[in-house]
Formats: C-alpha cells, sequence, structure tokens
C-alpha cells in the first residue's frame, strides 16, 4: 500500500515563494509589536485538557484536538468516559495558554506585562478560503492594567503593523460587552436570555434586522421587548457620539462611565493613529468567546468574508488560575487570513536582496563545479542570495520556477564554457 503524498484535511504544506511572505510579515510583526514594547514569550502547543474545556473557548471547545493518556495512565479496559482516556489537547488559541503562563509566571514578570506570542494552534473546525485546521496565531496582550491605555495601545499596535504590510481602508469595529448586556437589560431581557438573544444579534450581518427579529420572535421572546431592542440599532449613530447617546438611554440598566470609556477609546485612537482605516462603534457586535468581559474589538477588510482580526479584555480569566481576578486585554491579528490576501494580490517582499542562481550542467570537471561554489561564496560573503543547484534537462521551466521565488540573475556553468545570462 502507497503512503498518502497530500497533507492531512485542513491543513497545509508551505511552499517557498509563500514561506518568504510569512517570514516578512512575521518580521514585521517582531519589530513592529516590538517597538511599541511588547515581549516575546512561547507557550507548549499542548494544554491541560482541564483548561481547554473550562467554558471560556466558546464553541472552540467543542473543536479540540484531544490526546490520550499515555503509558501506565492509559487504562481503555476500566474507561468508561472520554475523559478517562484524555488528559490534554492541542491550543485551540494563544490566550488561554497566555493565562496559565501568566498565573505561573506572574512573580518574575513585570507589571503591567506587554505579550507577544506567534504560534500554530488546532482546531477540528470546517476548512474554508483562510480557515484551517492547523493555522498560525499572532497575539498581543496587556495584562495588569485597568484602564482604557490598554486598548488604545492594542489598537494603535494593530493598525500599524497592518499599514506596514500594506493594508488601508479597513474597518476596526468595536463594542463593550457592558453595553450589550445594558442594552437588552433596558429592553427588558433577563440576564438568563442574554446568551441566547447574543448569538441571535451576532447573525445580524448575515439575516438582516428583519431576520434576527423573526429568531428572537421564534425563540418565545415578547414582541415589545424586541421591537424596543431593535429600535436601539436603527438609531444609534456608529461613532463615539452614538456611544454616548446610548450612555443617556441606558442609564438605567449600565454604568454610564463603561460608555464614556468606549466613546473615549474611539475618540483617542481617531486623534493619535497615523493608519489609513476607520474605527467604528457597532453595537452588534457579540464575538462569541465567553471570557470576554468589556471591549470587544474586530477587523473587517472589504472583499473578505469575516474578520481578518480580534480581541477584547477578559479580566476574569487570570482569577480562574490563581483566584485573584487580574486585568487582562488582547488583540489578536488573523495571520493566515492576512497571508492568503497577501497572496491573492501578488504581494511581494519588498527591498529583498539580490537573488541569484548559479546553475551547473550535469557531467562539469570539479574544477568548474569547484570554481562555481568559489564565487557563489564570494557573493554570499556581500550579503547576496546565491543557490548553487545542478542545471535541470528543462532549464527554461527551471528558471521560470526559481523566478517565482524571486531569482532574477542566473549565470551558467557548461563542460565547456561559461554562459551568463539575465
Amino acid at each position: 500500500m502507497s503512503l498518502k503524498k497530500k497533507p492531512v484535511t485542513g491543513m497545509k504544506d508551505i511552499l517557498p515563494a509563500e514561506m518568504q511572505v510569512r517570514e516578512y510579515v512575521m518580521n514585521q510583526i517582531r519589530e513592529t509589536y516590538g517597538g511599541f514594547g511588547f515581549n516575546s514569550i512561547e507557550t507548549p502547543c499542548v494544554e491541560h485538557i482541564e483548561n481547554l474545556t473550562s467554558k471560556q473557548g466558546g464553541d472552540n471547545e467543542k473543536l479540540i484536538f484531544k490526546i490520550m493518556k499515555r503509558g501506565e495512565k492509559l487504562n481503555l479496559e476500566t474507561a468508561q468516559m472520554e475523559n478517562d482516556l484524555v488528559d490534554s489537547g492541542l491550543r485551540y488559541d494563544l490566550t488561554v495558554p497566555l493565562s496559565r503562563y501568566y498565573s505561573n509566571n506572574a512573580a518574575v514578570l513585570p507589571s503591567p506585562f506587554k505579550s507577544l506570542q506567534m504560534g500554530s494552534v488546532w482546531r477540528a473546525d470546517r476548512p474554508q478560503r483562510g480557515r484551517f485546521r492547523q493555522f498560525v496565531q499572532c497575539d498581543i496582550d496587556i495584562l495588569g492594567d485597568p484602564t482604557r491605555l490598554a486598548e488604545i495601545e492594542l489598537i494603535l499596535a494593530t493598525t500599524t503593523l497592518l499599514g506596514k504590510v500594506g493594508f488601508k481602508g479597513y474597518t476596526v469595529r468595536i463594542n463593550d460587552r457592558n453595553i450589550l448586556k445594558g442594552m437588552a437589560a433596558h429592553c427588558g431581557f433577563s440576564e438568563e436570555s442574554y446568551d441566547q438573544v447574543f448569538i441571535i444579534l451576532d447573525k445580524m450581518d448575515k439575516i438582516g434586522m428583519d431576520g434576527v427579529a423573526g429568531e428572537l420572535k421564534e425563540a418565545g421572546y415578547p414582541e415589545e421587548n424586541i421591537k424596543k431592542y431593535l429600535a436601539l440599532f436603527e438609531t444609534v449613530t456608529r461613532d463615539a457620539a452614538g456611544v454616548r447617546s446610548l450612555k443617556e438611554v441606558l442609564n438605567d440598566a449600565m454604568d454610564p462611565e463603561q460608555a464614556e470609556n468606549l466613546a473615549a477609546i474611539i475618540d483617542s485612537v481617531s486623534e493619535i493613529t497615523t493608519s489609513q482605516f476607520k474605527i467604528e462603534f457597532d453595537p452588534t457586535l457579540v464575538r462569541g468567546m465567553s471570557y470576554y468581559t468589556g471591549t470587544i474589538f474586530e477587523i473587517l477588510v472589504d472583499g473578505f468574508p469575516g474578520s481578518v482580526g480580534g480581541g477584547g479584555r477578559y479580566d476574569k480569566m487570570i482569577g480562574k488560575f490563581t483566584g485573584i481576578d487580574t486585568p487582562a486585554c488582547g488583540f489578536s491579528i488573523g495571520f493566515e487570513r492576512i497571508i492568503t490576501i497577501l497572496m491573492e494580490e501578488g504581494f511581494t517582499v519588498p527591498g529583498s536582496e539580490e537573488r541569484i542562481a548559479f546553475l551547473i550542467e550535469k557531467g562539469v570537471s570539479d574544477g568548474v563545479m569547484n570554481e562555481a561554489v568559489k564565487e557563489a561564496m564570494s557573493e554570499r560573503a556581500k550579503g547576496k542570495t546565491v543557490l548553487v543547484s545542478q542545471m535541470n534537462k528543462n532549464k527554461k521551466f527551471q528558471k521560470e520556477s526559481l523566478q517565482k521565488e524571486g531569482y532574477s540573475q542566473f549565470k551558467e556553468f557548461y563542460k565547456e564554457a561559461l554562459k551568463e545570462t539575465n
């Protein structure tokens, strides 16, 4: 039986041309976020199953690649439930591992702590454009800062990065979970119903206002509550002024300072940023992670379905590990989706070093081969990238393939004589 040459469903091989773009973007991430004072860290790809299934990750907890116990701990004969077989799993995001990391190392970390983490995560999801079962996430988080400075820094850092890799004209949507709850409470929905109401509200982009109204009615909520609720979304403007208008309306259902905090974030980012994007208050923005406690945000790029980044404040998660709540806020860019967009647009790495290919005909003498390698070493010492390779029979196709990898100059070594082509 022959071995399978295609990768596992939902995972992919990365070819050299894409790898160049990925490494370029990763370098931009490290440089940009480093300039904002974020510290690179790393956490294991395997996490305790108890941490991954702690009801913090929303629907992602249904998508965990679980790992069976090993050795003497694995007893198939006595196992009655899944938990008898499983003790760990591949991480589905970087936030839960970061919270465990901070809880374990807080004594030796600065406060506030600004974290940068890049790494693969795994979800048993349905693959589609820009969505894989193994993919890279890139998170920046600020732990220990309860003020809006954290949100402002996270948004500015993320949008600065996107500007550096060529994105402009996109939209940062922003909301606050407290505003979501305040709107629902003001319109007569009980706290127990919030999760269901928000799940339906989150479909607004797909099914529209009438669709949301229909699903809320079908779920059994009073029509007067539904009308009052949806009227708020129809009248509020998508800016800081809209937030402040809601503050007046919802003064019976939420702390006015929570709305003022969000409005101030929008004002500050708009005033300070030098990047080309729009920041927009979106009262329908929900985000599925149950660990969010305050500000939430997403990035939308025209022509691409779904968000290419998101995050928010999660002030209660670290307390699940330590018993003491710690302010925390993070922003994650959709690394794979950004790479997908760049590759589809034919992005080339700017300012790449000169790349030269030395092609050696089969059967040359050791003297000719040594001459080629010696010259290549000399060019490499000058900072150039030089590939030394045997010349293929189909030289035209070989050159075309190398050109796709960024090689613009060629030098050919033959048995009889040396030929140069560009």
